[in-house]
């Protein structure tokens, strides 16, 4: 399970985004028809605009907080499923960990993607007029999508590395969203000659590309990689490509060279011509093996992971620091 906190302004567009009917952009017809059932109040009650009044309420108790608004989104893998008491107690369980059972909040679950999802709305500021203090929330609630994978026998995922214990932090990670665009990049890729149709062949897996200075890829989730962090920078690409084209070529010149000596009418094979042939075909073949060697080498990601121990990392740091405080 993934735990994403993001905090904010409005009570009235993060209620309504979670509450609403999701719309295509341009469109007024909404793409999902009841994608959300809220099913859990907590000191609040009503619809979203009954519930952005009250949240704002309370809001006006401490007007020293600008961000009170508090939005925890935790999605469960796809193979998971929850029915709806767990979610229920599950929503419960992350207020008290978080720190604002006693507030404002909303539990809401979404059907709109392959995973199921519960969003939480809650309000900063209790009726005391006291803020829940947002000290250590990503760590907090990495630890609580731990402790609930293991309650309810989800699929468990690690915590990102800077709240495991220093002996976990070397253990390699696997982002199964970046696994899958390399893959499509690596397909891509190899069947395509020019920028143009490795574009389209992209386009055709699901993914658009943003090409200026570097190279970016957002799939069908909205979700954005540059191509540096799964390993396909730009200049990698372009290169591959420049030297598919040139083993292109060298295919055609082999070919073109095997019907140099073909008998026809007219014809005669010389022993001068046929030496030719002969020079002609190794060089040919050795261009071939050293591009066919170079692209196999440039379609495997580039990889900046180090399964370094993190006493060794640290201490590289380290001696990293001590050299330009000498400079």
């Amino acid at each position: 399970m993934i735990g994403k906190i993001t905090m904010g302004s409005s009570f009235k567009g993060c209620i309504s985004y979670c509450l609403e009917d999701k719309k295509l952009e341009h469109s007024q017809e909404p793409t999902f028809k009841n994608r959300a059932e809220l099913i859990l109040y907590n000191q609040c009650f009503g619809n979203k605009k009954e519930l952005t009044e009250q949240f704002n309420d309370v809001r006006a108790l401490n007007q020293k907080v600008q961000k009170p608004v508090l939005h925890i989104t935790l999605s469960l893998s796809p193979e998971d499923q929850l029915d709806k008491p767990k979610l229920i107690e599950m929503a419960s369980q992350c207020a008290k960990e978080m720190g604002f059972e006693k507030n404002q909040f909303i539990a809401i679950s979404h059907v709109d993607t392959g995973h199921q999802h519960l969003h939480i709305v809650a309000n900063r500021i209790g009726y005391d007029g006291k803020a829940v203090s947002d000290s250590q929330n990503y760590k907090k609630i990495a630890a609580f999508c731990r402790a609930m994978e293991l309650k309810y026998d989800l699929k468990q995922v690690l915590s990102p590395r800077k709240y495991l214990k220093a002996d976990q932090r070397d253990i390699p990670r696997l982002d199964t969203r970046k696994e899958k665009l390399k893959t499509n990049i690596k397909e891509c890729l190899s069947a395509s000659k020019t920028f143009s149709e490795f574009e389209s062949n992209m386009k055709q897996k699901g993914y658009e590309i943003i090409k200026g200075r570097g190279i970016s890829f957002t799939d069908e989730k909205k979700v954005k990689f540059k191509g540096s962090e799964v390993g396909y920078p730009l200049q990698k690409i372009e290169r591959t490509l420049t030297l598919q084209q040139q083993l292109l070529q060298v295919n055609e010149d082999r070919i073109k060279n095997e019907q140099s000596i073909k008998p026809g009418q007219g014809h005669k094979i010389t022993y001068d011509l046929y030496k030719q042939y002969r020079q002609k075909r190794d060089d040919l073949a050795k261009k071939n093996d050293y591009l066919s060697t170079t692209i196999e080498i440039l379609l495997r990601p580039e990889t900046n992971e180090t399964n370094l121990p993190a006493e060794l990392m640290n201490a590289a740091k380290k001696k990293k620091r001590r050299k330009h405080q000498h400079l």
